[in-house]
């Protein structure tokens, strides 16, 4: 989208929130997979590597949440605000312009 109307229509900052969000996602993903590979794991060592990942997986998750909770979009200890931001987003995407 082109950046002065990004600014026009107050598309810049939900953009950043939607990248933001889609890396919490992936981070998410991330955790959950390593957490599974881990106990199908054949061996000592591949389990301590896994582990490794894991821990920096989870490090990564709590980076992206607390980055994004700073800037107000990811209320995670408070399902009814975040519950309120989604729905407010979903209202400013239902009302851009078509083009």
């Amino acid at each position: 989208m082109n950046s002065i109307i990004e600014k026009l229509t107050g598309m810049d900052a939900l953009s950043d929130q939607v990248v933001a969000m889609d890396l919490l996602i992936s981070a998410k993903s991330g955790v959950r997979n390593y957490a599974m590979a881990v106990t199908e794991a054949g061996t000592p060592e591949i389990k301590e590597m896994l582990t490794r990942h894991l821990a920096e997986a989870l490090d990564m998750h709590e980076q992206i949440s607390a980055y994004m909770a700073e800037r107000g979009w990811y209320h995670a200890w408070d399902t009814t605000e975040q519950i309120n931001l989604n729905l407010g987003n979903i209202r400013t995407a239902l009302d851009l312009p078509t083009l």
